[in-house]
């Protein structure tokens, strides 16, 4: 497994925590934040996925 994928997940984890949050106590920004660090985590997950099917091939 690449390392961008590991490092997607984590962001994407990170970006559902802070999502979550931020609806709870009404957080516009940490609730804009999280989704932008889901986003990001897509990324590099789909980037480390790419990665690791060029390196398989």
């Amino acid at each position: 497994m690449d390392n961008d994928r590991i490092k997607g997940m984590g962001d994407q984890a990170k970006g559902a925590m802070k999502d979550a949050a931020g609806k709870i106590t009404g957080d516009s920004k940490l609730q804009a934040e999280g989704k932008m660090d889901k986003a990001k985590g897509k990324v590099e997950n789909a980037v480390g996925g790419m990665k690791d099917s060029l390196r398989d091939d």
